[in-house]
């Protein structure tokens, strides 16, 4: 029943404009009633932004599993490729999405209030990883903001493709700039320290035996 409200939903707005279309003509095209519509859908414009809520809770229970374990920024950033699954997994739908989202600014301001809520949930996890540090508040708030913002762009980037670019090498570049400045580097690798080596001259007679010339070595060596 969601899936049949979203695609009559979609299927009017593309053949009359979101504008044009009302919850009314929604419900007649999927054969059911209001109330079937108002209990998967508290608006209009939740009807196009339908797997949000999902995503949101899939984020936030991800995060929530982390442990100590876990480095904060790459955990952050594993957490937004989350909603690049989500995006992925019908393209030709976000594409739809993201075209009619640029052309209803209503669609445009309610977007902006979902990464919002996204981005929230990324700064609370790095707030609680980060308590205790100084400016801690202030680096969590500023490396949710970085990842939502790389994320995004790479995102726009794969949707005004009409999704024939790479999405995920898309968003794995992005990110990778977010991890670079903010994450922690590598361990570095242990060198072996050498020790310094030890070098004898023996000064012997030119004819003097080879059993002589081995028993100054092992006197200078200490061996005797």
């Amino acid at each position: 029943m969601r899936d049949a409200l979203v695609a009559a939903a979609f299927q009017l707005f593309l053949e009359r404009g979101y504008e044009q279309t009302t919850i009314d003509d929604i419900v007649a095209l999927a054969g059911v009633g209001r109330r079937s519509f108002f209990r998967y859908f508290p608006s209009k414009e939740d009807v196009v932004f339908p797997d949000h809520e999902r995503c949101l809770a899939d984020m936030t229970a991800f995060l929530a599993s982390g442990g100590d374990e876990h480095e904060p920024v790459q955990r952050v950033c594993d957490a937004a490729r989350l909603v690049l699954r989500m995006y992925n997994e019908n393209p030709t739908f976000s594409v739809q999405r993201y075209r009619l989202t640029k052309k209803v600014p209503g669609l445009r301001a309610y977007e902006l209030s979902v990464v919002w809520r996204y981005e929230r949930a990324l700064a609370d996890y790095l707030r609680g990883r980060f308590a205790g540090r100084p400016d801690g508040t202030l680096q969590a708030d500023v490396i949710a903001a970085a990842v939502v913002a790389a994320h995004n762009n790479a995102l726009r980037a794969w949707l005004r493709s009409a999704g024939q670019r790479d999405a995920a090498t898309e968003v794995d570049h992005a990110l990778g700039y977010v991890q670079s400045a903010f994450g922690n580097p590598p361990a570095p690798v242990a060198l072996v320290q050498q020790q310094p080596e030890d070098v004898v001259v023996v000064v012997s007679r030119r004819d003097a035996p080879l059993w002589r010339v081995v028993q100054e070595i092992e006197s200078a060596l200490g061996r005797d």
